[in-house]
């Protein structure tokens, strides 16, 4: 018994040595410290640093900073630029790199200027010295990122064109620090500048060409395995990282372009996404913010009054130069106030990069310990101010979303859409599913509900009980992504009548339907089944086949008819495909005449959407596949059709559906029905009448039109007929 108590005490020695042991503290901290100071509205990463402080070797010495630790940190860091790679809108940040360079030359410049003239004249260092610190000024890490994440406003422009920036100035400041400690060691040469612009070409073009490439193949040939995903992108961060390093830049630049890479590989509301954000944001980040607290010297203030001058100047001239670059940036772009507070809160942040700059000088001994332990305080107190301003002008960004009367989403009550997804096969279901939660709104309180119609007869209770086991296997895909889902199985004399009849029951706004198994079949189902779904809901109805991964998609090409404007669904079709060009990071090729572009522009502002919108003009109906010059093999080609009597319908809208198969067979194809009246103020008085007459009306008035053009007409030679 001796022994056991002997053993026991001799594991609780402190620093802790046993790996089990302090993994399970440092899973504890992770776990209590967000939680007790949520209750003080602190900041979450606050929490976390302080507790690195209280536990660290300059704390209580329970924990010290060994290899496993340094393990962990290092995956964290790298995984917040990933992540911020990776979450980048890329559309929007296109459209935004002049804004991003111009911050990153803001964020550079202004704590550069500031720092120099303060380390130089009033601390008194040398010209390297005082280069090197004012230089540390203009680094920042992402500390606040997660915040960003979780409250929903990444692809705010405010972030994304800090982290543009981000990436700017702190490859400006790597590249700097590089150049003093080469003239330093009188090594700064035309050799030094050939090898880094060699080595950085190198690491580009594997980056940004062979990885995508790899990455490509490999999700394509592992599509059921779905977890080596996750390893396979694991991998990439840490070569990415390793191939920075060899390249002469920071690893935490090679991160980020990683994310890059990936980007249009992993949409947003992916199940990959989700388990990439959930280990991150559960594990790594953590682990990376307690080694922050880790470094911290306390004990810098009892070391007399010139290195708490120091600590003091150095932070003081930090804060002011990230403010200043923010202040300016808002000014120049006309940003709101919670936005500048928001790009001050995510760029104020020092850790990681201006740790490195710091350990590089003075193991160099370019600097002395006073600079050395103010910028461990700076760092200490940059994290605090970080996450106190990031969380509290995000929080505004996302009040002032929802309180915005001009918010296109609040406007149409899209928080209370459904999505119903009918399924006859279940090799479908997947990629349909897959295209439902892409479009689907991630505040709608309603789930994504899969459908399967079984016929009235003796078997139907049996068909029942299977249609619900095989549908039950695709919830797994969806909960991955953390979208809910309704199973429903009906009886019914007919699946369209049984569509019918439950999309009505559930309300849902939107139908997705496969396009159908056999080319031979094409007629049946616009003749038939889709057409008497078509006539018997007014829902907006999405057709789809998708012939290769939403990702490998390259340009969505959307041909709409004259007057699709005015139909009711107009609006939410768009919306939707907006949202799947933003979710796979790809532009819209806009094909329809100029008074539906003009519309669809200021739709664009009013919903405030980022996605890149070619217009091309075309009007040529009645010779509608001269456009095939125009769609290219890897474009998603979205067919705008309309319902008998809704104001852009056209008679060859009604065999257009069928010929596409023929003339886009290489293409992933869909076809949408928009709404054509509201469902909200319909009156029950109305409901047995139907357009029907008057459309078969216009429908011979059109016909006569067209014969009494044709005898009018020209023959080859220029004489009438």
């Amino acid at each position: 018994m001796t022994d056991f108590f002997n053993n026991l005490m001799h594991e609780f020695e402190l620093p802790l040595g046993n790996p089990v042991l302090v993994f399970s503290l440092i899973l504890l901290i992770i776990l209590l410290s967000p939680i007790l100071l949520r209750k003080l509205n602190i900041p979450g990463i606050i929490g976390l640093i302080i507790s690195g402080v209280i536990v660290g070797p300059y704390g209580l010495n329970i924990l010290e900073k060994n290899s496993a630790v340094d393990l962990f940190s290092t995956i964290g860091l790298l995984y917040i630029m990933f992540i911020a790679g990776l979450e980048l809108d890329m559309n929007q940040f296109k459209a935004n790199r002049n804004k991003s360079i111009l911050f990153g030359f803001f964020t550079f410049i202004f704590p550069l200027t500031i720092g120099f003239p303060v380390c130089f004249y009033l601390l008194g260092y040398n010209f390297n010295a005082s280069l090197l610190t004012a230089s540390m000024f203009a680094t920042h890490t992402l500390v606040a990122y997660p915040i960003v994440s979780r409250l929903g406003i990444s692809k705010n422009q405010a972030v994304a064109i800090t982290v543009g920036g981000t990436i700017l100035t702190d490859t400006a400041v790597l590249i700097i620090l590089a150049v003093i400690v080469g003239n330093n060691a009188g090594n700064l040469n035309q050799e030094f500048w050939i090898k880094l612009g060699v080595s950085l070409a190198i690491f580009s073009v594997i980056m940004f060409f062979v990885i995508p490439k790899i990455a490509k193949w490999f999700f394509s040939k592992m599509e059921s395995e779905k977890h080596s995903h996750y390893i396979f992108v694991l991998a990439v961060v840490f070569f990415a990282a390793f191939l920075a390093e060899v390249a002469g830049v920071e690893p935490i630049i090679g991160a980020f372009v990683a994310g890059l890479a990936l980007n249009k590989l992993i949409p947003h509301s992916s199940a990959l996404m989700n388990r990439i954000e959930f280990i991150g944001n559960s594990l790594f980040i953590p682990f990376f913010l307690i080694s922050v607290g880790m470094i911290v010297d306390v004990s810098v203030i009892t070391k007399g009054t010139e290195a708490l001058i120091v600590a003091g100047t150095l932070s003081v001239v930090a804060l002011f130069g990230k403010w200043f670059a923010a202040f300016f940036t808002q000014q120049v772009f006309k940003y709101s106030a919670a936005q500048r507070q928001l790009i001050f809160g995510l760029s104020s942040s020092h850790a990681a990069a201006t740790l490195a700059v710091i350990l590089v000088g003075f193991k160099a001994e370019i600097l002395d310990e006073n600079i050395l332990n103010g910028t461990i305080i700076l760092i200490l107190i940059t994290c605090i101010v970080a996450s106190f301003a990031t969380e509290k002008a995000g929080k505004k960004i996302v009040i002032e979303m929802d309180n915005d009367p001009s918010d296109f989403k609040s406007t149409n009550s899209f928080n209370n859409e459904h999505i119903l997804i009918p399924i006859a096969n279940t090799e479908s279901i997947e990629k349909l599913l897959e295209f439902s939660i892409f479009i689907k709104e991630k505040k709608a309180a309603n789930p994504v509900s899969i459908l399967s119609v079984v016929s009235n007869n003796d078997e139907a209770e049996i068909n029942i009980l299977k249609a619900r086991k095989i549908l039950e296997e695709f919830v797994k895909q969806a909960s991955a992504s953390e979208t809910k889902i309704n199973i429903i199985t009906t009886i019914d004399h007919n699946p369209a009548s049984g569509i019918s009849r439950i999309s009505r029951e559930i309300m849902a706004d939107i139908i997705v339907l496969g396009w159908p198994k056999h080319a031979e079949l094409i007629d049946k189902l616009i003749g038939e089944k889709v057409d008497s779904i078509l006539n018997n809901t007014n829902k907006t109805t999405f057709i789809c086949h998708f012939e290769k991964p939403l990702v490998w998609h390259k340009r969505i090409a959307i041909v709409v008819p004259p007057l699709a404007e005015h139909e009711n669904g107009f609006d939410l079709w768009f919306t939707k495909m907006a949202k799947l060009a933003q979710e796979l990071s790809i532009p819209i090729l806009f094909c329809c005449n100029e008074t539906t572009q003009n519309y669809t522009f200021k739709l664009l502002k009013k919903a405030k959407l980022t996605v890149s919108i070619a217009p091309y003009l075309f009007e040529n109906w009645d010779d509608f596949f001269v456009i095939s010059k125009t769609i290219r093999q890897d474009d998603l080609l979205v067919l705008v059709c309309a319902r008998k009597g809704a104001a852009s319908y056209m008679n060859l809208l009604e065999n257009l559906p069928s010929k596409l198969e023929t003339h886009f067979e290489k293409n992933s194809r869909i076809v949408i029905y928009p709404q054509q009246f509201s469902q909200r103020f319909s009156n029950v008085r109305y409901n047995n009448i139907t357009p029907e007459p008057l459309s078969k009306g216009i429908e011979t008035v059109q016909k006569i039109g067209r014969g009494i053009g044709n005898i009018f007409k020209k023959d080859d030679h220029g004489e009438s007929l």
